[in-house]
């Protein structure tokens, strides 16, 4: 059943490719050792979802799981802390192996760089990343959420001291208004992963930080002695998509993996402007009404889709019954596979996959991503359940099923 389900095979000009090398091995093998100095920090588990291939006719579908990422349930805190370590180190003349987490949370760094006021517009998990690193950095936070912004996110994010508010506006309005307060607040800086025109350094940052979560899962894949030949990301701006398809594009410059992007439907601006097939980002407007709250996002990140229009070979839109699907097929896995506990946004590349795979309206799809018996298939599961009603809803109560769908 691909009730909704849009996609298009790439084939946008190529460009020089002057960004890829960003997510070099190792730039993001330095982003690693940064996140490998705090206290919390742990290899996500990278789950092997046996049964689910069997029954779907491929050889290996690996889960790399982020609900267990520093105790914040989702994966964005990689971004917003290495961003904000390396803007710190910047400010100070050093390079960031000079500032790991015990020397940027002391007395002394506090001394010598003062107090900056780190702000930024999100959907949930970004601004609770920037405002938990904020906090035991001994920094101030700003967040401004977008209209629709459910309790619990507000409320994870207050409680890290971060001043936040939930404005009557969308996602991207919300960066605007944070750029706009940042530029005018003595030692203030937008940290946003969303790039535009003179406004790129610290998206790229955050996107190498988000390398670290690609290259424990390639890791991961390599002692199980495997390497993918699917990579199945989702995206809201483009950052970790960026990140993840830039990363494998150059671990594998010979042989990379297919490597499809999924979106939500209803804010689905890097499927238009693969569609469009002229090189430039199609934005797309309006409240952007999906449970997928992490991925409503209407402007791409210029860096990311540079990256994504040279190396992905399909683009999907995806509606959100898919995402609510793949979150009861991790909640309630076949044989002896493991639960995986992912939220809306989470789960949509395993939605993406199930439907090629199981669905016979599907077969050109499948057709299109060779997917066949010798595949080795990985999905990031980039939260858990992020937002607890809305999960139990989905799971308990059959929110956005299949029936529900093509009812409407």
């Amino acid at each position: 059943m691909t009730e909704g389900l849009k996609w298009t095979v790439n084939q946008v000009p190529k460009s020089s490719d002057s960004y890829l090398d960003l997510m070099s091995e190792e730039n993001v093998a330095k982003a690693n050792e940064f996140h490998k100095s705090f206290p919390q920090y742990s290899v996500t588990p990278l789950q092997k979802l046996s049964a689910l291939a069997s029954f779907l006719g491929v050889n290996n579908i690996f889960c790399k799981d982020e609900s267990y990422r520093f105790g914040l349930n989702a994966f964005k805190v990689l971004g917003g802390s290495y961003a904000m370590g390396r803007y710190i180190a910047k400010e100070l003349g050093k390079d960031i192996s000079q500032l790991p987490y015990n020397v940027l949370s002391s007395e002394e760094l506090r001394k010598e760089f003062g107090q900056a006021t780190f702000f930024t517009a999100t959907d949930g998990n970004h601004g609770r990343g920037v405002a938990w690193a904020a906090h035991r950095l001994g920094q101030k936070a700003v967040v401004r959420m977008p209209k629709g912004t459910t309790k619990t996110r507000f409320d994870n994010i207050a409680k890290e001291g971060a001043e936040v508010t939930i404005e009557e506006v969308n996602y991207d309005d919300c960066v605007r208004m944070a750029a706009a307060e940042a530029a005018k607040t003595p030692h203030g800086i937008i940290v946003q992963d969303t790039a535009w025109d003179g406004y790129e350094e610290i998206p790229s940052w955050i996107m190498q930080g988000y390398g670290t979560l690609v290259l424990e899962a390639d890791h991961q894949m390599e002692e199980a002695g495997v390497r993918p030949t699917h990579v199945f990301v989702q995206a809201g701006v483009g950052s970790l998509a960026g990140a993840v398809v830039g990363y494998f594009a150059n671990k594998y410059k010979e042989n990379p993996p297919i490597m499809v992007v999924c979106e939500a439907g209803a804010a689905d601006c890097l499927y238009r402007s693969a569609c469009a097939k002229t090189g430039d980002l199609v934005n797309v407007t309006g409240d952007l009404a999906t449970i997928m709250a992490g991925l409503a996002c209407g402007e791409g990140n210029t860096i990311g889709w540079d990256i994504l229009k040279n190396h992905v070979s399909v683009f999907a839109s995806c509606p959100d019954w898919m995402s609510a699907k793949a979150t009861r097929i991790y909640a309630n896995p076949l044989g002896d596979d493991p639960k995986v506990i992912s939220g809306e946004s989470g789960s949509v590349p395993l939605g993406l996959v199930y439907t090629a795979l199981h669905d016979a309206d599907a077969a050109d799809l499948k057709e299109a991503l060779h997917l066949d018996a010798d595949s080795n298939i990985l999905v990031i599961s980039t939260e858990g359940d992020t937002d607890p009603v809305r999960y139990r809803e989905i799971v308990w109560d059959g929110l956005y099923g299949t029936s529900q769908s093509l009812s409407k």
